[in-house]
């Protein structure tokens, strides 16, 4: 088949991108994923998000992360990469490890939204006639849903494995308590979590806190980082204030009220260490996260080419000394 891409064929070198390990099993990703999240929407350019992908993949990030809502409008980030399936990628979905998501709203009604086996498994049948995918790597429920018994979602889950339409399942957003109780309920039906999917960054320290990541370890399940650069508060981009064209410009996602004089202070001070190893306050922020093995992925998010290449500097250095840590530590804590 004639896709008119071709691949890198240094995509996989040794002194390129680095795979981690996945938890307990055969997969291992890459440090950094492409995030489908913004810029991949029917809104957006279809040129840029395919050149975004091809970028991506040319340096090793074979993990794409959508979500049945992502777009805007909802719906369209799936319809989009069934497009770069079409006429970038078919050749190539064995190297692919494609994840998407149900959990939160996608279409009216009683059964559009949240836990139920109903929503999963309508809104993955949805997501793969989207994608044009017979499965997808990983589905994950996306959120823990309080009316739902638990059993009722994992078992979704676990029935989408033995249906052939995942391979792999995943937990996102769930509280320590819920995952521990999905974690247990998963293996009880032979089926391992293979992810939990978590937002993870300098301001945002909570998988630590409420104990996440080592639970993640302890199970066997692999821990993937969302939203790393804080919705861009964690890069160069609001030193000198608000710009005009910037995402907290449009005071959607990230709120103006969210860049509080003492955040500003703090972002300020972060960058001086930056600085200080030579990197940009975005590649040290991502570099942070990957400095040990508890983290086995960053999503990163992106909306144009020369960002993902900067994004990817952050892997030249991610060791970080016990001096820095600490500092970083008392100026991300406030």
């Amino acid at each position: 088949m004639n896709t008119g891409y071709t691949p890198s064929p240094t995509r996989y070198r040794t002194d390129g991108m680095k795979f981690r390990r996945c938890g307990h099993s055969g997969i291992r990703l890459p440090e950094m994923s492409l995030g489908l999240w913004h810029n991949f929407g029917g809104t957006d350019s279809y040129a840029n998000a395919q050149a975004m992908a091809h970028y991506a993949f040319d340096h090793g990030i074979c993990h794409f992360d959508l979500g049945n809502n992502y777009g805007p409008p909802p719906g369209s980030a799936e319809e989009t990469f069934g497009k770069l399936m079409r006429h970038s990628f078919r050749p190539y979905r064995d190297e692919l490890f494609i994840s998407t998501k149900a959990g939160h709203e996608m279409w009216p009604g009683p059964f559009g939204d949240w836990g139920s086996r109903k929503s999963l498994m309508a809104s993955l049948d949805q997501s793969l006639k989207r994608m044009g995918l017979d499965y997808v790597d990983v589905f994950y429920s996306h959120r823990y849903d309080p009316s739902t018994p638990l059993e009722e979602t994992m078992q979704a889950l676990a029935d989408i494995v033995r249906q052939g339409k995942a391979l792999y399942v995943g937990i996102s957003k769930y509280p320590p308590a819920q995952a521990a109780q999905a974690y247990r309920y998963l293996e009880s039906q032979g089926t391992h979590c293979l992810l939990y999917q978590g937002r993870y960054n300098l301001f945002c320290r909570l998988p630590e806190q409420e104990g996440l990541l080592q639970q993640a370890r302890r199970n066997g399940t692999g821990f993937i980082a969302f939203s790393p650069l804080a919705q861009g508060l964690l890069t160069g981009r609001y030193l000198d204030g608000i710009p005009a064209d910037s995402r907290m410009a449009r005071n959607l996602f990230l709120k103006r009220d969210s860049l509080t004089p003492e955040t500003l202070d703090r972002i300020k001070a972060l960058d001086r260490i930056a600085a200080r190893r030579g990197q940009t306050l975005a590649e040290m922020s991502l570099a942070w996260l990957l400095k040990d093995d508890t983290v086995t992925s960053v999503i990163i998010g992106a909306s144009s080419t020369s960002q993902l290449a900067d994004n990817l500097k952050a892997l030249e250095n991610t060791s970080f000394d016990e001096e820095e840590l600490g500092e970083i530590d008392r100026i991300s804590a406030g």
